[in-house]
């Protein structure tokens, strides 16, 4: 039992490593290297837990995936009602603090990465179309009176919003400040 919470606590030590490496450094700065030293551990053991470089960027975009899924849960549970709920998860999603302006700058980097890793490409979509159909469900539930094809436009829409607050305030925090992102969402959602 013992060598199972080994290999558990060595992947979740390797897994915030990786994650720090990726924020701080971008993708091109993530080797098996420095997140060896990140973790304060070997190349080997990193190895051991990751075939190569392809594994370890798989799980770290499936630990992105994991984390903003996890939010948009919590903020969805929250809510008092179906708009506040559309309104919570497009806020989570959005960048107003340091930690989250962190995550956008991880998302950044896989979508960069994306453009040439069919691997990565695959699971970029996947999640994305994931967050839009969360998006489209929440829009039907805020406006049951839409049509399908509106909510899920609607969403595609909110998405891009955000997805694009993200990108900016990763880079220019100055301009896009957490008082510019929700009054970009607020004004969106106004259009509902």
């Amino acid at each position: 039992m013992a060598r199972r919470r080994d290999l558990v606590d060595q992947q979740q030590r390797l897994s915030a490593a990786t994650w720090s490496v990726l924020a701080e450094r971008g993708l091109s700065g993530l080797t098996l290297r420095a997140v060896a030293e990140r973790a304060g551990c070997t190349t080997g053991m990193v190895l051991h837990t990751f075939a190569d470089k392809q594994a370890l960027l798989v799980h770290a975009r499936e630990l992105l995936h994991r984390r903003t899924g996890q939010q948009a849960d919590a903020a969805q549970a929250a809510a008092d009602s179906p708009r506040a709920a559309l309104r919570a998860v497009l806020w989570q999603a959005a960048s107003p603090t340091e930690e989250k302006r962190e995550q956008a700058r991880v998302w950044v980097g896989f979508l960069a990465a994306a453009l040439a890793d069919p691997v990565l490409a695959d699971l970029h979509r996947s999640y994305n179309r994931r967050f839009v159909d969360r998006i489209a469900a929440l829009v039907a539930e805020a406006r049951p009176d839409r049509s399908p094809t509106d909510c899920t436009a609607t969403a595609t829409s909110l998405v891009a919003l955000v997805e694009g607050l993200n990108v900016l305030a990763a880079v220019d925090p100055a301009v896009y400040s957490d008082q510019a992102q929700r009054e970009a969402i607020d004004t969106a959602l106004a259009a509902l």
